[in-house]
């Protein structure tokens, strides 16, 4: 894996010292903290939120490398907006991989969301 300088920062971490998941996690959070998070944040644009596990759950029925195709290429349809690598062109692809991971990873440890009861 290829590691963008700027992300090796973020991470406050030596890379070639972790285990490659480790590694990757680190990268995920911190390409998700640098970039994705800016729409998956406050879920704009159809980006589902890491607390929605249920808007996750139709976007993980298509599959894995779908998500990831979507990340990378880009995605217009349905479902919202995606723009290229997050709208970072820097990113490699192994970095917007590691990110969607730990969206995946971070959505399905969230609980439910709750419905929300209207109070007049």
């Amino acid at each position: 894996m290829t590691l963008n300088p700027s992300l090796v920062s973020l991470t406050n971490a030596a890379p070639e010292t972790l285990h490659p998941t480790e590694r990757d996690n680190l990268v995920g959070t911190a390409v998700f903290r640098s970039t994705c998070a800016l729409c998956h944040g406050p879920g704009i644009a159809g980006a589902p939120r890491l607390d929605h596990r249920e808007a996750w759950l139709p976007r993980l029925a298509a599959g894995v490398d779908v998500l990831y195709q979507h990340a990378i290429d880009g995605y217009r349809g349905e479902q919202g907006l995606m723009p290229p690598r997050g709208g970072n062109p820097s990113l490699t692809d192994d970095e917007v991989r590691s990110a969607v991971d730990y969206m995946i990873s971070r959505s399905q440890s969230a609980p439910p969301a709750r419905a929300r009861i209207s109070r007049s």
